[in-house]
């Protein structure tokens, strides 16, 4: 396949822009430490925090996904609350309730999460260059991550923020004017013609559990992302940081119509009929595993050379610009909450900040080998949120809303989550399942309960049950203090010291029955009988003592 040179030089261009952008940002800020570098001051605006907490979703999994899910298949709560603390981290409130060594255990699903989307990014950024300059897929895997690598480490939020800007505005007008070209070629039969067997299928009832599962784990499991709280806890002030959420959520709304329509667009086609060599032995059809390139595709095959241009230049910028943002995330929490809080409480700024380098480093190697060993970038994008799901999203929830709850809580919905989590099974990750739920399919291993949505329901209910058990057994002295090995329980009884009756002194005080009784703790079982006047002083000292 000969190499598109005006989609090559589109890429490199936008390559320029992005990079330039973030250079300039970042030289104009002049990030001078770790939590600066981190949140870019804390002086995010509405304008840019609304393009960056948008570009954030909307990036390279988020729109190749899309294509490839529709062709193959047919702040308020949080961020209010994490502003006006100050937080520099999603694991910050979790280690101070819970302890550094619990928040240094979250962050394992933390990691995965923010490994597993920017895999996919890169494996989006991969399919378009190989699409464009007809480079193996892993290879282009391999220098899209080395090219997003190079440009975290120079720039800071700050950089990504306003390079996020331009992502947005690259999406939106390059999908949108590829859109037109790409519904009337030769080659694509309208969109609306037999589309309830093409593209548009009807729901399974039998299918439902699944349905509900995905479609509670991609609300819910979208709140525990450090790369959403980063946007979240870099606003100016905490409205600023409420509204981003609101803005970005219709924004994000609106951006998944190109994508979409995208896909339809590829279902429709006859690929035999156009210049992609490799679809000429499948009856018009995309050969297997090419479904991951259907937008690059779409823009390259259908669309005339300058449209393409922009298309193809536009969506490697952008999926480019969010593979900083994912890194960024899981470098920034292993400096703050794992290198400095367990291992190296007086660490320097600038040592942290080396460490920040060098974890950046590290996630993208690891994302890079995810990338290329997993082949659907929708399953990867899918999957990004499950453990996030399960495993944080009730942890950040307990923090955020609930005091009673405490690190026996935590550590025991942690295990439990995990449990029932990989004893559902996973196809993608090729774990067979351990528990078989109701409506389990024998023949292709799949779970048509929701255990996602079970097994996160289950790390809600053991860290409410076994923390107030806990803070039950402790404070009820039923369990000694010395067995409080977290030293999470607060307010546990003191042992009353004995009080001593000195004879001399006693013998002082004028006696009353009144004065008598309230001389006793209250609800003491030794309280003596009401004083008489018939009683000497000697009984009533002899009594007491």
């Amino acid at each position: 396949m000969d190499v598109n040179v005006p989609g090559l030089i589109a890429v490199i261009l936008f390559y320029i822009l992005i990079l330039g952008i973030g250079l300039w940002a970042a030289r104009r800020k002049r990030n001078s430490n770790n939590e600066d570098l981190m949140l870019a001051g804390r002086d995010i605006g509405v304008f840019v925090g609304v393009f960056t907490m948008t570009a954030t979703w909307v990036g390279g999994g988020f729109i190749n996904g899309t294509s490839e899910a529709i062709y193959s298949w047919g702040g308020f709560f949080f961020a209010k609350r994490m502003r006006s603390q100050g937080y520099v981290t999603m694991l910050d409130p979790i280690q101070q309730k819970y302890g550094d060594r619990m928040g240094g255990l979250l962050y394992l699903p933390s990691l995965m999460g923010e490994l597993f989307w920017s895999a996919a990014i890169l494996g989006a950024l991969g399919s378009t260059l190989s699409v464009i300059i007809s480079l193996n897929y892993d290879v282009a895997v391999i220098i899209s991550a080395c090219i997003a690598v190079f440009y975290t480490l120079f720039g800071g939020l700050y950089s990504v923020a306003y390079t996020d800007v331009v992502q947005l505005l690259c999406i939106f007008f390059g999908l949108w004017l590829s859109i037109p070209f790409a519904m009337t070629h030769d080659a694509v039969t309208s969109i609306s013609v037999n589309y309830t067997t093409v593209w548009i299928q009807e729901l399974d009832p039998a299918y439902s559990g699944q349905y509900i599962d995905a479609f509670l784990l991609l609300i819910f499991g979208g709140i525990g992302w450090q790369v959403y709280f980063q946007r979240v806890l870099s606003a100016r002030t905490t409205r600023i940081a409420e509204n981003l959420s609101y803005f970005a959520g219709f924004a994000c709304l609106f951006l998944t119509i190109p994508p979409l329509l995208i896909g339809a667009i590829a279902a429709q086609t006859d690929w035999s009929q156009t210049g992609y060599e490799s679809a000429k032995n499948f009856s018009g059809a995309l050969p297997k595993g090419d479904e991951r390139m259907v937008l690059p595709l779409v823009l390259q095959y259908l669309c005339p050379s300058a449209v393409s241009f922009f298309g193809l230049g536009a969506v490697a910028a952008a999926v480019m610009s969010s593979a900083d943002s994912s890194v960024l995330s899981a470098s920034g929490m292993f400096s703050r909450n794992i290198y400095r809080a367990i291992f190296r409480q007086q660490a320097s700024e600038r040592e942290l900040t080396w460490v920040l380098r060098i974890a950046i480093f590290g996630v993208g190697v690891v994302a890079t080998v995810i990338a290329i060993t997993v082949g659907s970038i929708y399953e990867l994008w899918f999957l990004c949120s499950d453990f996030v799901y399960v495993m944080v999203y009730p942890q950040l929830t307990c923090v955020v809303y609930f005091t009673g709850t405490n690190t026996y809580g935590s550590l025991a919905g942690f295990i439990i989550g995990l449990f029932f989590r990989l004893a559902g099974g996973d196809n993608l990750l090729g774990f067979k399942p351990l528990i078989r739920y109701p409506w389990y399919l024998e023949d292709s291993n799949t779970q048509l309960f929701p255990y996602k949505t079970f097994a996160m329901l289950l790390t809600f209910v053991s860290i409410f049950t076994v923390s107030y058990s806990a803070n039950y057994l402790f404070k009820r002295g039923i369990l000694s203090k010395q067995y409080d090995v977290f030293k999470c329980i607060v307010n546990l009884p003191k042992k009353k010291p004995s009080k001593i009756f000195h004879p001399a002194q006693e013998l002082n005080v004028e006696m009353s029955s009144k004065m008598t009784v309230t001389t006793y703790a209250e609800g003491a079982d030794d309280v003596p009988p009401p004083y008489t006047e018939a009683a000497s002083n000697q009984e009533l000292l002899q009594t007491k003592l």
